[in-house]
């Protein structure tokens, strides 16, 4: 849609230079002075530096559209919405914004600003009828990064609302989909600290009962069932503090490291061979509990390491510390709304201090029911004899799992199950023996490692007829419903589809994606197929950038959206402007899904 008027006349424009000058000489102005050596001509005319586009999505909505060019950057609080005259009935809501960028301004103080493409949701009530055509009055204001401030911009925009629904009234404020992790967002930029703290603790603490922190459990488990009949309540829980805080240090430390890069710290640890590396050495430490060998230093280590612990008895912290920062790195992958908002406040904002303090809670949270098994393990675990090696043993079993559970990201579906099946049979094997060598209530284990038997079959068994869902592996997988995405590989790439889709006046769906990512597995399983988010989708194009690898041309892609990992999803309308406040991250279930879609994907 364009505007009635032009915003400003170029022949004014050396008029509108010295006017900004002296308006910042005389502090009125809400701008930084221009570089001295700067010429007017450097800069483009307001009006190519800041695009403004106006289109009615539904009868009581309205979408403006701001394209600002590199180099520039739009005033959040400069931004003013208005009906050009006064309709009977009809009145504007509360415009709903994204979260952008926080500046420090030599005249206006802290500031919040976009410097990339944004999109606006300004609601509408009225009343039903038939189409209604009505006059915007809009006002924006922004600078070049290189000096230049330019005046505030006014402009109206004609727009006609579709049809709405004679019998009703069609209210203000159905509020547009805010995703959790842009709520959180804006609660790391300037929120309670108590209440950000508190909120991400709860974050971690929901994370900790999810698949991709679960596999902990038995880490540190194992850790302190190796101790044997030494443990105690009190070490249990020292050790498993320990672990926690090396967990929550490096999880914080490396998050802001890598965030302040504009990169995601724990996608680097997910290249197959590296996590290959790991379910070795998982692996390895079951067969230590297990017993068939003996983890030991060498002899002039142990020498060096005895004289030391006459002066201090440290025991194994340091080995608890460095398993819990590796937990961090390699364990818990999933990429939640809460992490992606601390990333991108710390990537986007350089508030390091809240962002870390926001991670550390959250790590700290995820941590929390690892604390409780420590504390617990001197009344749960067996202090003495054969309860205590079974117990050893069957936390080498449940090691096992965590191999197979990280394994399970790189390798086929069917060879996973496979790969339960060790587990499940170490855990037969360990139930069985024990029965012969304790005074354990011999009926109720032998039925426990008679099920843990009957499940290895039953994995081995659909394994091989194809099933490929460890829970149910009696059933064989449904024939699987793919979305026809196509794979671009670059921003490049990205830029040429999107003009070939807008060329074509289709709306665009793109799917960051990569082998390890747990949650894009289960978004290909259980949401794409879905029969309501295919009809939602079906004249929608669609792209998938495979981060797999995270290469340059991956990184490059990612930093584009300010993305810190898969899997994120977003949204180009039939103008090839995206939808950035509708952007989905993590896993979502497929109605919520298909509800955002449909909000995303509507013809202007």
């Amino acid at each position: 849609m364009k505007p009635i008027s032009t915003p400003t006349p170029r022949s004014k424009r050396p008029l509108v230079a010295l006017a900004t000058l002296l308006l910042g000489l005389l502090s009125l102005a809400a701008s930084p002075v221009p570089a001295a050596d700067g010429l007017q001509n450097d800069f483009l005319p307001p009006d190519q530096a800041f695009k403004v586009f106006v289109q009615a999505t539904a009868p009581d909505r309205i979408e403006v559209s701001y394209a600002v060019t590199d180099g520039y950057y739009l005033y959040r609080d400069k931004l003013k919405f208005a009906l050009a005259a006064e309709v009977q009935g009809v009145a504007l809501g509360q415009p709903q914004m994204p979260k952008g960028e926080i500046k420090t301004d030599d005249y206006f103080g802290t500031q919040e600003v976009w410097h990339h493409d944004f999109t606006v949701q300004l609601p509408v009530s009225r009343a039903g009828g038939p189409a209604l055509p009505l006059t915007l009055n809009l006002t924006w204001q922004g600078c070049a990064d290189a000096g230049l401030c330019y005046p505030p911009q006014r402009a109206k925009f004609e727009v006609t609302l579709p049809a709405a629904d004679s019998s009703s009234k069609v209210a203000v404020a159905e509020a547009p989909y805010v995703s959790e992790q842009d709520w959180l967002a804006g609660l790391v930029r300037s929120g309670s600290l108590f209440t950000l703290l508190g909120m991400f603790f709860l974050s971690g603490l929901g994370l900790a009962f999810t698949p991709c922190v679960l596999p902990m459990v038995p880490i540190i488990s194992g850790i302190i069932a190796g101790h044997g009949a030494n443990m105690t309540r009190l070490k249990g829980f020292s050790l498993s503090l320990t672990y926690v805080l090396g967990m929550a240090a490096t999880y914080t430390a490396a998050g802001m490291a890598f965030a302040a890069a504009g990169q995601q710290a724990q996608s680097l640890f997910q290249q197959p061979w590296i996590i290959s590396l790991f379910a070795v050495l998982f692996v390895t430490m079951a067969a230590s509990m297990f017993g068939f060998f003996t983890v030991q230093m060498p002899s002039f280590v142990q020498t060096r390491l005895a004289e030391l612990s006459n002066r201090q008895r440290a025991g194994s912290y340091a080995g608890v510390a460095v398993m819990g920062a590796l937990s961090a790195l390699i364990v818990t992958t999933c990429v939640g709304p809460a992490l992606v908002a601390a990333l991108s406040v710390i990537g986007q904002s350089g508030q390091m201090l809240r962002g870390g303090l926001a991670l550390f809670a959250m790590a700290m949270g995820m941590g929390t029911p690892l604390l409780v098994v420590g504390a617990s393990a001197g009344q749960l675990l067996p202090r003495a004899g054969a309860w205590m090696e079974t117990v050893k043993q069957l936390f080498g079993a449940l090691l096992l799992a965590v191999a197979a559970w990280m394994l399970a990201r790189i390798v086929p579906e069917r060879i996973a199950l496979l790969l339960w099946a060790l587990p499940a049979l170490a855990a037969a094997v360990v139930l069985l023996r024990a029965t012969l060598r304790s005074n354990l209530p011999r009926l109720l284990v032998r039925t426990i490692a008679a099920a843990a038997l009957l499940w290895a079959v039953l994995l081995v068994v659909g394994g091989v007829r194809g099933a490929t869902d460890p829970l149910a592996p009696w059933a064989l997988a449904p024939a699987h419903v793919e979305l026809p995405f196509v794979t671009i590989k670059s921003v490049a790439d990205l830029e040429r589809e999107v003009a070939a889709a807008q060329a074509a006046g289709k709306p665009l769906l793109l799917d960051f994606y990569a082998d390890w990512c747990v949650s894009c597995k289960e978004m290909e399983r259980y949401t794409f197929p879905d029969a309501q988010v295919r009809q939602v989708l079906a004249n929608t194009v669609l792209l998938r950038a495979d981060v797999t690898a995270n290469d340059e041309a991956d990184q490059a892609l990612l930093a584009k959206f300010g993305i810190f990992g898969p899997p994120t999803i977003a949204f180009y309308g039939s103008d090839g402007i995206e939808r950035s406040t509708l952007r989905v991250v993590g896993y979502m279930k497929a109605a919520e899904f298909a509800a955002v879609a449909a909000r995303a994907t509507v013809s202007p």
